[in-house]
């Protein structure tokens, strides 16, 4: 059975690459990018293999613990753990657990990411060829650390899943767990520089915090038995290996909860009469722009990258003390409430053909998404554009910022436009599990997003580029500039956006239901 699973999940990549272009092109960035990575990896690790013992035992339990610390955390705040093989499909056939569990695990080896650490894990041996001890010891640990990983990240998943299962909960707890995950980067830079001003101990120092943690106790198994401390690395081995007993425990109540429950638990609805529907004018454009910002307070894929903006605030000033940095919050904001329109038709799902049986024409389906966006775009940056001018001290350069953050807003929606009417990919959908994604997903997103924002970029240079400057300078003229640039090259290029987006809308849209009904 686990034999069986593991091919299943190979099928499934093969059969998905075959239908997909998209997994294609994202899959050879993907391996480029990943060889990249593994080529510094080895060539670091076979360098770090002529040093004295004591900075080898620093350097590899921290970064191992970095290696699986990202396992776990990466999941809950980017693409999500790959659902290719969810257990709820597997609720009405006979799986033993214990096999569910193993041909999971190793299944989630199976991909870009798992190969490349499955690779490092073993290269990591080479570290300690001087001690034959222990590198014989490390092959096994080596195999507990890339299991400790893989299952860490299906476990922390599965609580975020149960924790953020209710929305009420989810709506406040979000905030509590995103931002320790927000502010990692600046915490790991610190770590750094205090490293840094611990001097050549601080590697050793950092090594061993690092080996006494869940994350990197197995890592340091093998350095402690190079230094000939066995009792340190018999401690350290029961603390892995009750790591690895523990995930096991919470990722099995998972599934088992997931067997009994495979759609999740709902929520009971309240009447709250017709909402935006009542507010906006009866026309097919006022009820997608109803419809549409319903989604941005109800729907947990849009409210959550509402609550997490302001957050940008925080991590900005962490980032940088002085608040030179945080200005740039305001334009990004801008930037990322504009290009959410790209996903919208993806979001839609199958639900997209009541607009082709309506039937919605594609201006008032595009125009509609637009203005919703607007509503909700507009005063959000806005006041984060203010609040990070008021913070960082150069409420002289507000003009150039709104500027700034208005153009990069209209573009990118005039944009995303276009995008969401040329790709679509299958999206998670709500109810789903909120630390997953979908087969293949990932990739289309990412490398539509990217595209797409190049192109956003390149349009809003102008813009950019006369911004930068007057914040630099100073200037009050050039900072007005920047504010009719931003309205006039991002008004021109929704309009046309808007334009070009229903034209292609209308003719592909048979294709684009095809495609949604598909995944």
């Amino acid at each position: 059975m686990v034999a069986h699973l593991v091919r299943l999940k190979l099928t499934l990549l093969v059969n998905g690459l075959r239908r997909s272009i998209w997994q294609q092109v994202g899959l050879a960035f993907a391996a480029l990018y990943a060889i990249g990575l593994l080529v510094l990896g080895v060539v670091g690790l076979v360098a770090l293999s002529t040093q004295d013992v004591a900075l080898r035992a620093g350097v590899v339990p921290a970064f191992g613990a970095l290696l699986v610390l990202g396992w776990w955390v990466v999941p809950l705040v980017a693409f999500g753990v790959d659902a290719t093989l969810d257990p709820t499909r597997f609720a009405t056939f006979p799986v033993p657990r214990r096999s569910l569990l193993v041909g999971l695990a190793l299944s989630g080896v199976v991909g870009v990411p798992g190969v490349v650490t499955a690779v490092l894990c073993l290269a990591t041996v080479v570290v300690w060829w001087h001690e034959p001890v222990a590198a014989l010891v490390a092959v096994p640990c080596m195999v507990l650390a890339l299991a400790t990983a893989v299952v860490g990240s299906r476990a922390t998943t599965s609580l975020g899943a149960a924790v953020l299962g209710r929305r009420r909960v989810r709506e406040v707890l979000v905030v509590v767990m995103v931002l320790p995950l927000m502010l990692l980067g600046p915490i790991l830079t610190g770590l750094t520089g205090v490293v840094t001003r611990l001097g050549s101990g601080g590697l050793d120092v950092l090594g061993q915090v690092a080996g006494w943690t869940p994350f990197g106790a197995a890592w340091a198994v093998p350095a402690l038995v190079a230094q000939g401390q066995w009792g340190g690395a018999a401690l350290r081995l029961l603390i892995a290996l009750a790591t690895l007993g523990v995930l096991v425990a919470v990722w099995d109540r998972a599934l088992t909860r997931a067997a009994v429950e495979p759609t999740g638990g709902g929520e009971s609805a309240r009447a709250e009469g017709l909402g935006w529907f009542g507010r906006l004018p009866g026309t097919p454009t006022g009820a997608i722009a109803a419809r549409c910002l319903t989604y941005w307070r109800r729907d947990p894929r849009y409210s959550m990258a509402v609550i997490t903006l302001p957050l940008l605030l925080v991590v900005f000033l962490v980032a940088a003390p002085g608040g030179g940095m945080v200005i740039a919050v305001g334009p990004l904001a801008g930037m990322i409430f504009g290009w959410t329109v790209s996903a919208d038709l993806a979001y839609d799902g199958s639900a997209f053909w009541m607009h082709l049986s309506a039937p919605v024409h594609a201006s008032a389906d595009r125009w509609g998404r637009i203005v919703s966006t607007l509503l909700v775009g507009v005063p959000g940056s806005v006041v984060l554009t203010v609040v990070a001018a008021a913070l960082a001290h150069r409420m002289d350069a507000l003009p150039a910022l709104l500027g700034m953050t208005l153009g990069l807003l209209l573009v990118a929606l005039g944009g995303a436009s276009v995008v969401s009417a040329l790709v679509v990919y299958k999206a998670r959908q709500p109810g789903d599990n909120p630390f997953s994604t979908p087969q293949g997903a990932s990739m289309a997103a990412m490398t539509s997003q990217l595209v797409g924002f190049a192109g956003v970029g390149l349009l809003a240079s102008p813009v950019l580029v006369v911004g930068v400057i007057a914040v630099v300078q100073g200037s009050a003229m050039l900072g007005l500039l920047t504010l009719v640039l931003g309205l006039g090259i991002g008004g021109v290029v929704l309009l046309l956006g808007a334009r070009i987006g229903a034209r292609t809308l209308e003719r592909r849209a048979p294709d684009l239901f095809a495609q949604l009904a598909s995944f």
